[in-house]
């Protein structure tokens, strides 16, 4: 008994940062609209740089731009494994070791996340330089297309440990409760990339022409750059955590801290982008102008600006013991992103036009836009509440219900919508109805696995 006392004095003596005594004290609401805020300045860049890309490339012509095309699903799975999934894992460790007053441990697994991104980004330019060609042509890629794809698979995924490095780092600090720093470097590299895409892509000034490797040359560079800027900010002396092993070497359990979470978030992300292209395939058939109405609908399903904080927060009141408070962040998190999204949701049902209008003038697009946006709309409450209470399953550590509610959301969708069309001959009223009760059934589930106490211990382990 007395070498426990002895072994847990220290930590308890731990002294806490004035930030993370502001995750374990601060308003609920306010704080987590704060912790929010520098990410509606990356929601805005990351949507003009995913408008003003689309351009860049699409002055070499439709090949290029629809090489570009295939590889993006797979860019984006990237992006959400490292950002949102295992990224999740990192911020969720970090954040319950800071609010426990494990202090070392905070800094030893951003080590240990370090070596994690090193691995997975070694995976994704191994696998994507192997099986790449053969997946890009499955994918319906074929001459300049296809070329065009494997020209910039081969440069973005071959600095896939860019991404990931900028993305783990980012999470680390994140975990920390500094949410400005991760925004302020994320806008840092977006315009980086902006200014030095077209140069590279058209052979600016002294630059080389490299046509569409340019653009994914700039992008590339831009993350590592950032990466570099984070890392530097981790070794200032200004960070709450600064990655150090203190003489102990890597220790599973910290892997396990970050995995456990970061596994499940990961695959969290391929039911996702599975979901996205099952659904995309069954709209398809239906001609261009409903693909492209649907995919202009589907768009407000992303403004989700909570999500960090509610890792950030409910895994400091994790660490700290503090259970309550972390449900009570978890209920008033939902509870602002179901309002948030259930008000857009609406506003989009009853005027369309006002969002779909922004893109496209096309009859057909804004046809499948309209009914897309009618029939689904009014239940994005749904999926705000459920996917905010994901993220913060995140950072309780309490994954299982969260992955079980986006496989059921996936089978409901695209199980749900080939029957309505395969078998009941319905058309994209039927499709789009099962997307909406599939949105219902994931908020459901996730509302109800916290409300009946999946976040409660079971013999020290989490659920």
């Amino acid at each position: 008994m007395s070498h426990l006392a002895a072994a847990a004095a220290p930590i308890a003596a731990a002294p806490l940062s004035l930030r993370t005594r502001l995750l374990l004290e601060g308003p609920v609401a306010r704080t987590l609209l704060v912790l929010a805020a520098p990410n509606v300045l990356v929601m805005v860049l990351q949507a003009a740089v995913s408008t003003l890309d689309a351009v860049f490339v699409g002055w070499l012509g439709s090949a290029a731009l629809a090489g570009v095309s295939i590889v993006f699903p797979l860019v984006m799975l990237m992006q959400t494994m490292s950002a949102g999934g295992m990224g999740g894992g990192v911020a969720s460790a970090v954040a319950r070791a800071l609010g426990g007053g494990r202090r070392a441990d905070a800094d030893a697994l951003v080590i240990h996340a370090i070596v994690i991104a090193l691995v997975m980004g070694g995976a994704f330019t191994l696998t994507l330089e192997v099986a790449g060609p053969a997946l890009f042509h499955a994918m319906g890629g074929r001459d300049e297309v296809l070329a065009a794809a494997v020209t910039y698979s081969r440069v973005i995924f071959g600095g896939a440990v860019a991404y990931w490095l900028f993305n783990t780092l980012s999470s680390a600090i994140r975990g920390s409760g500094n949410m400005a720093l991760p925004a302020t470097v994320m806008v840092a590299t977006g315009i980086v990339y902006l200014a030095l895409s077209p140069a590279l892509i058209l052979g600016w000034g002294p630059l080389p022409r490299l046509g569409i490797a340019g653009a994914a040359v700039a992008s590339v560079l831009s993350f590592g750059l950032g990466s570099l800027v984070l890392l530097a900010f981790l070794y200032s002396g200004r960070s709450l955590v600064r990655p150090s092993l203190r003489g102990q070497g890597l220790r599973q359990r910290l892997f396990w801290e970050i995995l456990r979470v970061g596994a499940p978030g990961s695959l969290n992300t391929i039911l996702t982008n599975l979901t996205v292209v099952i659904l995309t395939a069954l709209v398809g058939p239906f001609g261009a102008t409903a693909l492209a109405g649907y995919g202009l609908g589907a768009r407000l399903e992303y403004l989700q600006i909570l999500g960090s904080g509610l890792v950030t927060m409910v895994g400091t009141s994790i660490g700290a013991g503090d259970r309550a408070r972390a449900v009570r962040v978890a209920w008033v998190g939902a509870a602002m992103a179901a309002g948030i999204t259930g008000v857009i949701g609406i506003l989009a049902a009853l005027f369309p036009l006002a969002w779909l209008g922004l893109f496209s003038s096309d009859p057909g697009v804004l046809a499948a836009g309209t009914r897309y946006l009618t029939i689904v709309g009014p239940f994005y409450g749904f999926f705000g509440a459920g996917l905010a209470l994901y993220f913060a399953s995140q950072g309780a550590g309490r994954l299982l219900w969260p992955l079980l509610a986006g496989f059921t959301r996936l089978v409901i969708a695209a199980v749900g919508g080939w029957l309505a069309t395969r078998w009941l001959g319905g058309g994209l009223s039927v499709i789009f109805a099962a997307m909406a009760a599939a949105l219902v059934v994931f908020g459901i589930i996730n509302v109800a696995a916290i409300r009946l106490g999946a976040w409660r211990a079971r013999g020290g382990r989490s659920t």
